[in-house]
């Protein structure tokens, strides 16, 4: 019901008001980040799909991934490989979906600052609480998520 309710979501497009921009003064283990780079961080999910689903993101206040530098989104994609790695040491997933959604229309919870999602995937993931119940069952607390995944964590 928070997620449904807005609650933490920017009031505009301001960096000010941004809960990305906000979450890197914060403890790794209160923020839920797994590991920060010079450009982008990993951090779990709030409101996951599935058990690990994780968000790369760059540090700075950019909506449009034509407005990443080279830089950045080369430490984007150096991050989104090594959230693969920790999450099938960590978890085994079957598969992954990965992706950005791109402005409000395009399906982003917070289109002011791009995020790409890194989701694991089980065959028989997807069962009847998601379609008729509206609701996901999560096995695992998300600051014990936190800490496997930071723990698999691939280091440079």
């Amino acid at each position: 019901m928070v997620y449904i309710g807005g609650e933490g979501k920017p009031v505009s497009d301001a960096a000010k008001h941004c809960p990305f921009c906000e979450l890197p003064a914060r403890s790794d283990a209160d923020a839920l980040i797994i590991s920060r780079g010079e450009l982008a961080f990993a951090v779990l999910n709030l409101y996951p799909y599935n058990p690990g689903h994780l968000m790369v993101v760059p540090y700075r206040h950019v909506g449009d991934y034509t407005d990443l530098t080279a830089a950045e989104a080369a430490e984007v994609a150096l991050f989104t490989q090594r959230a693969m790695a920790a999450l099938r040491a960590a978890t085994r997933p079957q598969g992954f979906n990965i992706g950005m959604n791109q402005g409000a229309v395009g399906g982003a919870g917070i289109a002011a600052h791009l995020h790409q999602h890194v989701v694991p995937r089980w065959g028989g993931d997807m069962n009847f609480m998601p379609v008729i119940g509206h609701t996901r069952v999560l096995p695992q607390l998300l600051s014990e998520a936190r800490d496997q995944l930071a723990e698999h964590w691939p280091r440079a």
